[in-house]
């Protein structure tokens, strides 16, 4: 039951468990580094693909761990990934969780929630250039993103209104005028 391909998820995906901050999301450049590059359990068009599965299915963005373990070693491979990914910062939020609650007025409590949101917010655009690199994003890709990002940060439209907007917009120019869309 237990193989080398089992541990070597459990190696892998414990470690960034305890690197999570700002979410999963944030773990997004390194798995695809240590998936595709070292561990080469999958090449970059796989990779968006998995990531592309996760995001759409309901539960945490690291449910891309599963997708993973199940690519690599199947059902044991879902379940040591997903274990690994999940038990090691469960633990620590646990504890720090206690701690937190216990010194509200430290001077460090306040330095690690000045420190961490900046590195939460770079870790994630991170993610986000990873992904894009991965799916090949060409010029249409790319304007996409920016002007979802854009539209999200400087209105108060939903996101269910703009990824709306985003599908009419390629199907009309998928199928309308596909010589502007490359196809």
């Amino acid at each position: 039951m237990f193989d080398s391909r089992l541990i070597a998820l459990a190696f892998v995906f414990g470690p960034l468990s305890l690197l999570s901050f700002g979410g999963g999301q944030a773990l997004v450049p390194e798995i695809q580094h240590q998936t595709v590059t070292v561990q080469h359990w999958m090449n970059d068009t796989d990779f968006a693909d998995i990531f592309a599965i996760a995001r759409a299915a309901p539960g945490p963005s690291t449910l891309i761990v599963a997708l993973i373990g199940w690519q690599v070693a199947g059902f044991w491979g879902a379940l040591v990934g997903s274990i690994a990914i999940f038990l090691p910062s469960s633990i620590l939020v646990y504890l720090v969780g206690r701690w937190w609650q216990r010194n509200k007025q430290s001077p460090f409590r306040k330095a690690i929630e000045k420190g961490l949101a900046p590195v939460a917010v770079g870790l994630i655009f991170a993610g986000v250039v990873v992904i894009l690199e991965s799916a090949h994003a060409g010029w249409l890709g790319l304007v996409t993103t920016a002007a979802a990002c854009a539209t999200l940060a400087f209105t108060k439209l939903s996101t269910y209104s703009i990824v709306g907007v985003v599908v009419a917009s390629y199907a009309l120019l998928y199928y309308v005028f596909p010589v502007l869309a490359g196809s």
